[in-house]
């Protein structure tokens, strides 16, 4: 499962957003994320321009944007919105893995990268060399959520109180009556310990241990 698939990704049940997600394990390796966080933090410009995820072209005096995230074409002042809310879907986010970098991007994202963003958002953007002044920034958020893969975790939803298990990194978001109980009573016992005490004190659906 991508990270990105939070910012939709909505309870099957009573159709709340957003839901937290609980990381267990990736199926992206820490050195990749390293190799993110290094063209992050040394502002690779031409290399990120030669991947070409963030696409920006002008028409009529107007600029536009789109990326893995955004992808339908939107203007400078939509795109950002777009932006900030993806980066704003992260504080559901709660990486229990065992991996050193990945912990490293997501505080990134959560802090400087959404302060860095956010102050573009409230100014008006007229060129491209400004635009590309935050490339690294789109850059980062654009690799994290869309190209690394969770392995294992779990979605949660505050409001009923279900959880959903991640395995093989595919979210499992079936109706009740057709979750396997044994198995996924299992597969919360094998990971309690990564999930904090409290959590297991809430009156979870439709299992819990």
């Amino acid at each position: 499962m991508k990270p990105w698939l939070c910012d939709i990704l909505a309870c099957p049940i009573d159709k709340y957003f957003p839901l937290e997600l609980f990381i267990f394990s990736f199926e992206t390796k820490d050195e990749e994320f390293k190799d993110i966080l290094t063209i992050y933090e040394e502002r690779h410009i031409d290399r990120i321009k030669d991947e070409n995820i963030i696409e920006i072209q002008e028409e009529k005096g107007v600029i536009y944007l789109k990326d893995d995230i955004v992808i339908e074409k939107s203007t400078v002042d939509n795109y950002l919105n777009s932006i900030i809310s993806s980066i704003e879907e992260v504080e559901n986010l709660h990486d229990k893995s065992t991996l050193k970098f990945s912990k490293q991007c997501f505080n990134i994202l959560r802090g400087e990268l959404k302060n860095k963003i956010g102050k573009y958002a409230d100014i008006s953007i007229n060129n491209f060399e400004k635009i590309e002044s935050i490339f690294p920034e789109l850059y980062f958020l654009n690799k994290i959520k869309t190209e690394t893969e969770i392995k294992t975790g779990l979605l949660f939803c505050a409001e009923c109180k279900r959880w959903y298990p991640i395995i093989d990194t595919i979210p499992q978001m079936l109706p009740d009556e057709y979750r396997d109980e044994k198995a996924e009573i299992e597969f919360l016992k094998t990971n309690k310990d990564l999930l904090d005490s409290t959590f297991f004190k809430q009156n979870l659906k439709p299992y819990s241990i």
